[in-house]
């Protein structure tokens, strides 16, 4: 699954630092691996300590992980709904990815000149916002036009859609992103179509200085309180140590590295677990001699849909799935002993894959 998270923000926020940052990072072994398909796509692994855990008791000749893409997005600045700078690029770009990792500077730094000629990240968030809201209620008016003529007919379907379009409307009017609307979910069906800037799930990343980074500060707490209503994740880190970190080679390195600062883990792998969590994924795995790997469905996919992940006729003809959980695994060391003390469990058709199953299809073609 090519899902794809696109890193937005102001100018001079740290957003090229952190995607330089997610470009050059090294996996942790050398057969997890990295690559930028273009300049601005950079595919990172997602960091799994269950991979670890498996390739022991397996021994496989190969381990691999599942990724995610992130895309620089173009910079933006005030009046992009309006063709203003790159905004028509910027829009482009954005409503082509899955999610939105928003960029907010939250450091002071008299070298460093912030566009509003000041630290505020409120007003850096509320630039960006404005800029797709405008271009959201721009669609929506658009569908509305098209709507009222239908619905003055007196077609039923459509006068449902177009009290739906309203209250997107009104919404956004009010400044409100798309997410933090309370619409039925049945009644998104309304907007589908528009693939809304708004709507996309969106995670902050709040970039500190190198004394913020373990209580955050002043402007972290700000921001955190402003999006309280949008119901999302705050990851705060600091761009200029995920760059340093990510020039360092062996795993030794990075870990003396990051206890220097105190931390258990780099602020990249956390922003990298969250946007996996923000896109609803879960991983379920697959575990031989030849290869252990790691394979990327939505949550809450059945049995068969996880199957067509790894080729469409394991779907197609798919009869039953054996499951082994992770814990069991650990416990009796291999599939022949799982097997031996009944943990291997035959799903069918209907089972819901849970995160970190690892899984083998019957099929048939």
């Amino acid at each position: 699954m090519a899902l794809q998270c696109g890193i937005v923000g102001l100018p001079n926020v740290g957003k090229s630092t952190l995607f330089n940052a997610i470009s050059s990072a090294r996996a942790e072994a050398a057969n997890f691996p990295f690559c930028t398909i273009e300049p601005n796509v950079g595919v990172v692994t997602v960091p799994d300590k269950r991979l670890n855990i498996l390739e022991v008791l397996v021994k496989p000749n190969r381990v691999v992980p599942t990724v995610i893409e992130f895309v620089d997005i173009a910079g933006l600045v005030k009046g992009a709904s309006k063709g203003e700078g790159l905004g028509n690029k910027f829009l482009a770009n954005i409503r082509e990815v899955d999610a939105i990792i928003h960029v907010i500077r939250c450091f002071e730094d008299e070298n460093i000149v912030h566009v509003a000629g000041g630290v505020d990240p409120i007003f850096d968030k509320e630039v960006i916002d404005t800029e797709l809201q405008l271009k959201d209620l721009e669609s929506v008016e658009k569908k509305i036009a098209r709507i009222e003529k239908i619905a003055k007919s007196g077609d039923a379907k459509a006068k449902k859609e177009l009290e739906v379009l309203n209250q997107f409307k009104k919404g956004l009017q009010e400044g409100k992103n798309a997410r933090a609307l309370e619409i039925e979910k049945e009644d998104l069906e309304a907007v589908r179509d528009l693939h809304l800037l708004t709507i996309k799930p969106v995670l902050y990343v709040a970039n500190v200085d190198e004394n913020s980074i373990i209580d955050g500060n002043k402007f972290v707490e700000q921001l955190k309180e402003n999006v309280k209503e949008e119901n999302a994740d705050v990851i705060v880190l600091c761009a200029a140590i995920e760059s340093q970190i990510a020039e360092l080679d062996e795993p030794e390195e990075k870990e003396l590295f990051l206890s220097e600062y105190g931390l258990d883990e780099s602020g990249l792998n956390k922003l990298i677990s969250a946007a996996y969590k923000l896109l609803d994924l879960i991983t379920y795995f697959t575990a031989g001699v030849q290869e252990v790997r790691a394979w990327t469905i939505k949550k809450g996919w059945k049995a068969p849909q996880a199957a067509g992940v790894i080729h469409t006729d394991f779907e197609r003809g798919f009869i039953k799935a054996e499951v082994i959980k992770l814990s069991d695994y650990e416990t009796y060391k291999s599939e022949a002993t799982c097997r031996d003390n009944g943990k291997i469990a035959i799903e069918g058709k209907e089972y819901v894959v849970q995160d970190g199953d690892i899984m083998h299809f019957r099929f048939n073609v």
